[in-house]
């Protein structure tokens, strides 16, 4: 009963000051109520869409704005990643063939074994050395050129052999100024040759000051 009579007493100033204009109001026409609940409704109208609706209106076309941007980026940086794995995967398989690339390449630790894997080639075969002389290398921009003179003794099938277990070897060798000469005795033949093997050269950045003094 209290917070009733509270109420009452609250709303009562109010009332008092909004009495003289609901008699006002009481004594207009029909037709200028009817106005009047027009013009205060557009007022209403007119403040919330000044000051409500037209602020988030605009919010609302910059977040689709923003939306529309970013959507658009992440397209882009979609392509681009399909991209960059495409060419990762590419990248990945050179790497690999490089790979292979260099273990057929011996380095300067791996070449006696490699000559020795050509010389027992030949013994295998059933030949005999003549000759087996590793000459000067030769230098390329990115690797060198080993020259080894060969000339080795044996028959036909013994030649076929030897080439056939150097092809097998897991470095590239090369033969090259193939020349085969016959012997009196029998079918025995002489094979003169130049095989040749790569070495890969890691190429060394210069000094700053070495490349100015160039320039």
């Amino acid at each position: 009963m209290s917070s009733k009579s509270e109420k009452k007493d609250l709303l009562g100033p109010v009332k008092e000051k909004l009495k003289p204009v609901f008699e006002k109001i009481g004594e207009l026409t029909k037709v200028q109520r009817l106005l009047t609940c027009l013009i205060t409704f557009a007022l209403i109208g007119g403040v919330y869409y000044y000051f409500i609706y037209t602020p988030k209106n605009k919010e609302l076309k910059n977040a689709k704005s923003t939306y529309t941007r970013q959507k658009t980026k992440l397209a882009k940086f979609k392509r681009e990643a399909a991209v960059l794995l495409e060419m990762e995967q590419k990248m990945a398989a050179k790497q690999e063939e490089f790979n292979i690339a260099m273990k057929a390449l011996p380095d300067k630790r791996e070449l006696p074994s490699l000559l020795t894997g050509i010389s027992r080639a030949g013994s295998d075969a059933g030949l005999d050395f003549l000759l087996f002389k590793p000459a000067s290398e030769i230098s390329q921009p990115f690797y060198k050129e080993i020259p080894i003179a060969i000339k080795l003794e044996g028959r036909y099938h013994q030649i076929t052999d030897f080439f056939y277990q150097v092809v097998r070897l897991n470095r590239i060798v090369n033969i090259n100024d193939v020349d085969v000469k016959s012997k009196k005795e029998g079918n025995i033949v002489e094979l003169s040759c130049k095989a040749v093997t790569y070495m890969f050269v890691e190429q060394k950045e210069e000094p700053e000051t070495k490349r100015r003094k160039k320039r």
